[in-house]
């Protein structure tokens, strides 16, 4: 094959690092961009915050009319960018003069720079209470059960059992090792130990509190809850033996298999159980409860003027401005390597800013489609969701879908029923007898509409759900009932039957 050299014109997508800094702003959550907002600003001295009081007035004069334009675009399922204004403000005081007023070197002007803050909120009346409250420890339950521990009379021996029995003990209150497994690490140190004192030290450590405490089981944890209670407890002896005995009948909900081994009748056994049902089978979550994970809304919904408006959380995007007195420093016809720092920083600033920009525009644009067309959910609930998938927004806002995909991963919406990940409202669609459709979402809430209205005594079976739909026109196969069931943490029918 000869060889020869050939001249071609093409066209090609190169991905230049203002394309790559605005996805990668545009896939990052609201924790995420903070952090790496504030990582920007302490390594590029010509990025700062925007005053305060600059920002606020901004705020209320865009409030006005991005408002009324906002809520048209809800309404009509148009196109709607709400900050386009702030960008060409933004970039405007970026530029650089003309004339610099300033034409010198580091050495002949210099001036502290201030110190960025945490956030774009006003910090004068902050005392530190809240970094101390947020850092503050928490009381563990191991905490709780060695400072019992501690007034306790007990011997040098018995300490050191107690003391590997509560290292054992799990967030639950479950002692997570056989005695058999605590003698063998204790009897090098105490070569006299037997097995029937760890034993011992076990039963004084189940009476701390809280009661329970390091059980091997649910069995003896609910027992153990059983024994503080006083002798003129009603059915305090049938309930004893329905744990010692019969737990795993009860498990089952197998009531008549508890009614003939109990010898009760239906509503005296509806009280035992009530009983045993008032115990914790996890003492130790009252002392180390799990801490609550808060989310934060990039974008809230709220109704105005019976049009539902979509506007950003402030604190999620912060207003950004060019340092000027860094900016003030740049020489244009110094090539030195101060100056040339300062130019590059200066050209990095405005692309952060343009590209997070960007980003607040595409969120605003993806999430005003999403209430247009999800409309009926705001307004009657979850029964009333469409159908929505990623192609039908890139097609609206005219963006690929892996853009959509990248707007609505871990960005979250502030509504009046609640607050929902943008995922949340794109489901898969099912037909419907009338030729129409509906999404996954609008089935699983009818499925659990209809367990929540169903006779606990006689719960509803996944074919007879399905059945049910079907009456409504909604053809749903019974395993997929089981499986959007298992999705939402619903236990099936015969694990939902309960004495009525």
């Amino acid at each position: 094959m000869k060889q020869s050299l050939q001249l071609k014109i093409g066209q090609s997508l190169t991905m230049t690092p203002q394309l790559q800094q605005a996805i990668r702003l545009l896939q990052l959550s609201t924790l995420d961009l903070a952090q790496e907002i504030q990582q920007t600003i302490e390594s590029n001295p010509m990025l700062d915050y925007a005053p305060e009081e600059e920002t606020a007035n901004e705020a209320a004069q865009e409030n006005g009319a991005e408002s009324e334009s906002t809520s048209e675009t809800a309404a009509n399922g148009e196109e709607q960018t709400t900050h386009q204004d702030d960008t060409e403000l933004q970039m405007e005081k970026s530029e650089l003069p003309e004339e610099l007023d300033v034409d010198s070197g580091w050495e002949d002007v210099y001036e502290t720079p201030s110190v960025p803050s945490l956030s774009n909120n006003n910090q004068s009346n902050f005392d530190g209470k809240e970094l101390e409250f947020q850092n503050s420890a928490e009381e563990s339950l191991q905490d709780h059960l060695f400072w019992q521990l501690e007034m306790s009379p007990l011997s040098g021996s018995d300490y050191a059992i107690a003391t590997a029995i509560i290292d054992a003990i799990d967030p639950h209150g479950y002692l997570t090792c056989t005695l058999e497994e605590l003698h063998s690490g204790l009897i090098s140190e105490w070569p006299d130990l037997e097995l029937d004192e760890i034993e011992a030290v076990l039963k004084r450590v189940h009476q701390f509190d809280p009661i329970g405490c390091g059980s091997r089981n649910l069995q003896e944890c609910l027992s153990l809850q059983l024994s503080q209670f006083g002798a003129e407890t009603p059915w305090l002896r049938e309930a004893k033996l329905l744990v010692s005995h019969y737990l795993e009948m009860l498990g089952a909900k197998d009531y008549n298999q508890l009614m003939r081994k109990m010898k009760l009748k239906q509503p005296e056994l509806r009280e035992v159980v009530a009983l045993v049902q008032s115990l914790n089978p996890r003492p130790g979550s009252l002392i180390a409860p799990e801490k609550p994970q808060y989310i934060i809304p990039d974008v809230f919904v709220r109704k105005r003027k019976n049009q539902w408006v979509v506007e950003l959380n402030p604190e999620c995007s912060p207003k950004l401005q060019i340092h000027s007195q860094y900016a003030s420093l740049i020489r244009r016809s110094d090539n030195s390597s101060q100056n040339l720092f300062l130019r590059n920083n200066l050209q990095e600033a405005k692309w952060f800013i343009k590209s997070l920009q960007s980003r607040n525009e595409t969120l605003l644009k993806v999430t005003n489609q999403i209430v247009a067309h999800q409309q009926e959910f705001f307004e009657h609930g979850e029964e009333y969701m469409k159908p929505l998938v990623l192609h039908d927004i890139a097609e609206r806002v005219e963006m690929h879908e892996s853009t959509i995909s990248r707007v609505t991963t871990q960005k979250y919406m502030h509504t009046p029923r609640g607050i929902f990940e943008l995922k949340y409202f794109f489901s898969s669609h099912v037909s419907t007898d009338s030729g129409g459709e509906c999404s996954a979402t609008a089935i699983r809430a009818l499925i659990k509409k209809l367990i929540a209205e169903e006779n606990q005594s006689k719960p509803l079976s996944d074919s007879k759900i399905a059945n049910i739909l079907a009456d409504k026109g909604i053809n749903v196969a019974r395993r997929t009932i089981a499986k959007y069931r298992e999705a939402m943490s619903i236990p099936p029918s015969n694990a939902r039957k309960s004495l009525v």
